[in-house]
């Protein structure tokens, strides 16, 4: 937040994860549409038409485009909280499994270290299937060869891995190295994993209704095309510019709805996970490198 205070202009100015990109053209044909009703009301050709506002009250429209933005917005946090609720299982998944899980030989170790990479594993495989991608390099290094290989011919790669930690989990329990107690603990954390990858699959695969953003799309162009004939006895060739800004406005408003409704791109705009999967992964390599304070192996 002072951060931003600090660099007001400066971001005021950025074009980096604005919607400029998106909109400048639909911007520069109302303009110019502008332009020319002005070059019409200047040579007496009856185009001033006020009584067109009423087509379209702008508070309609306002708060058509208000409830767009809250909905795409609402999606928008909604895939945070996901994102975030599954960064705060595999932290406690990792502790869990590292801190309670027997160890009577080195095997048993490497078999733990292998299933905390797991579970990064599903976080890196989440993302890659809510960006539509395939199975990549970035999951070869986090588990065996044989167990990549499988992974690649699955439809829903994040849900293999989560039952390759479920099947850890009760091998331990068949083997004495964990309690019954501890092991509804820590399937708990494991399908609070699956029920957030659930819940972005959700807002991924619903997306806003056709017939809504359509007809949205529709009022704006039919607002911004009656404006020039409103205002272009009070503004004349000023009615251009104004009619550049008011679109400006209502375009980008409606682009930053559409930006932001699936946050799990690339865009500016969109959540980090690439940073959030490398946080995670930075977290159970530091788990690792910590040693329980009872050792189970001689």
């Amino acid at each position: 937040m002072v951060f931003e205070k600090k660099q007001w202009f400066k971001m005021a100015l950025q074009l980096r994860g604005s919607v400029i990109a998106a909109i400048y053209q639909r911007v520069f044909w109302c303009g110019f549409f502008g332009f020319l009703i002005a070059g019409l009301h200047y040579l007496k050709i009856p185009v001033s038409q006020p009584i067109l506002g009423s087509v379209i009250p702008s508070i309609v429209l306002g708060l058509l485009l208000v409830f767009r933005t809250n909905t795409a917005y609402e999606r928008f946090w909604e895939g945070r909280k996901c994102w975030g609720s599954i960064v705060n299982n595999v932290r406690n998944l990792a502790r869990q499994i590292w801190v309670s899980i027997d160890e009577k030989s080195p095997v048993d170790r490497e078999d733990k270290i292998a299933t905390l990479r797991l579970l990064v594993a599903f976080a890196v495989a989440t993302k890659l299937h809510l960006r539509g991608e395939p199975v990549n390099s970035e999951l070869e290094e986090l588990m065996s060869a044989s167990r990549y290989t499988k992974l690649k011919s699955m439809n829903n790669p994040p849900l293999e891995v989560a039952f390759w930690i479920g099947d850890y989990l009760q091998k331990q329990y068949i083997r004495n190295y964990l309690n019954s107690y501890q092991l509804t603990s820590i399937q708990e954390l494991l399908n609070n994993l699956v029920d957030n990858l659930g819940g972005c699959e959700r807002i991924l695969k619903t997306p806003m209704p056709l017939a809504y953003s359509i007809h949205l799309k529709q009022l704006l162009l039919l607002y911004c095309v009656l404006l020039p004939f409103q205002v272009v006895q009070s503004l004349g060739w000023w009615t251009g510019l104004v009619v550049a800004l008011i679109s400006f406005t209502l375009f980008g408003i409606e682009a930053i709805g559409l930006e932001i409704e699936n946050p799990f791109g690339y865009d500016a705009n969109d959540l980090p996970l690439d940073a959030i999967c490398n946080t995670m992964k930075r977290n159970i390599d530091d788990l690792i490198s910590l040693s329980p304070s009872v050792e189970f192996y001689n």
